[in-house]
C-alpha cells in the first residue's frame, strides 16, 4: 500500500478500497463524505478531478469521481451510491470548478440533483425535452 493510500485510510477508517492495479484505485465512500474526501483529494493533496462517471446500476445510481495524482499518474476513484428515488449528492463544484459541467450531464442524463450546485440546467437535450425524463436511467422509456 503506497504512503498516500495509507493517508487517506488513516483520515477516511470507513473507506472501502479495491486495488484494480497498482495505479487504478477505487474508493467507496458513503454519499454523505463525498464533500470532504473531494476536499482532501483535491485541495490538500493536489490532486485534479479528470473527469466523473454516473452509472444506474441495479444498487442505486453511481457516481464515480475519478481524480489523478499526477506526480505518480496514479487514479483513485471515488465511488459512492444513491438511491433512485431520492437521487441528492452535494455538489463538489465548489470545491473544484472541473466538476460544474460533468454534474450537469449527470443531472440532465441521470436525473440525479448535486445540491448547491449554481447552475443545473440542461447541455445536451434540447429546449422541449421532458425534464422528468433522463435518458441513462434503467426505467427510462422513449417517449
Amino acid at each position: 500500500m503506497n504512503d498516500l493510500l495509507k493517508e487517506i485510510k488513516e483520515k477516511f477508517p470507513e473507506i472501502e478500497v479495491y486495488i484494480h492495479q497498482p495505479r487504478r484505485l477505487y474508493l467507496k465512500i458513503s454519499k454523505e463524505k463525498i464533500k470532504e474526501v473531494a476536499y482532501f483529494l483535491h485541495k490538500e493533496k493536489g490532486m485534479r478531478l479528470s473527469t466523473m462517471t454516473g452509472i444506474d446500476t441495479r444498487d442505486g445510481i453511481e457516481i464515480l469521481y475519478h481524480f489523478s495524482y499526477d506526480p505518480t499518474g496514479t487514479y483513485y476513484t471515488v465511488k459512492i451510491i444513491i438511491p433512485r428515488d431520492n437521487p441528492q449528492v452535494d455538489t463538489i463544484s465548489d470545491i473544484t470548478k472541473a466538476s460544474e459541467w460533468i454534474e450537469r450531464e449527470i443531472w440532465e442524463l441521470l436525473g440525479v440533483e448535486f445540491v448547491g450546485h449554481k447552475n443545473l440546467k440542461p447541455l445536451l437535450t434540447s429546449e422541449d425535452w421532458p425534464r422528468d425524463k433522463f435518458p441513462l436511467r434503467r426505467d427510462y422509456e422513449e417517449l
